[in-house]
């Protein structure tokens, strides 16, 4: 059995997946990414000393604000009225860099991964723009959907490889 792309018509033509038949339900994706940097890029951003201020606030305002905007930003995806959307950044010297989550909750007629996905990205890509001026060489690494839960298609939840 050959799987049908949902954005897609019988012609091959995109379209946005028409929900209104779907049940609301309560739904919720977490997503994850990182930001991977030299040890004293780290070390000045946890300073706070940085002339933009406290780099790890505003990548999370930054990834809040991406994700309510996330249908402005992705073709066919459906607005929608979030109920809840946590991001968080959390310094790892192990990386060395920042792990970045989101969770995003809403309770309608489809999932909030992308929310919740666009939310990481754009916290990982902001705290590169606050700390480039300290290290060009940073990259952003692993963003992913970790847990889905709600809806027809039940709970996913990724396991470690």
């Amino acid at each position: 059995m050959k799987e049908r792309l949902t954005h897609l018509d019988e012609a091959g033509r995109a379209r946005m997946v028409d929900v209104g038949d779907k049940q609301t339900t309560h739904r919720e994706a977490i997503a994850h990414g990182r930001i991977r940097m030299q040890p004293e890029t780290l070390r000045r951003a946890l300073a706070g000393d940085l002339p933009k201020g406290d780099v790890r606030a505003i990548a999370e305002i930054a990834g809040v604000m991406a994700g309510k905007r996330t249908s402005d930003l992705i073709p066919l995806c459906h607005p929608l009225a979030l109920t809840s959307l946590r991001v968080d950044v959390k310094p790892d010297e192990a990386i060395p860099g920042f792990l970045v989550s989101a969770r995003a909750r809403v309770t309608g007629q489809t999932g909030v991964e992308m929310e919740a996905l666009t939310a990481v990205s754009v916290a990982c890509l902001t705290l590169y723009d606050m700390l480039k001026a300290l290290d060009r060489g940073m990259t952003i690494e692993g963003i992913e959907v970790a847990e889905k839960h709600g809806g027809a298609s039940g709970s996913y939840v990724r396991t470690q490889t």
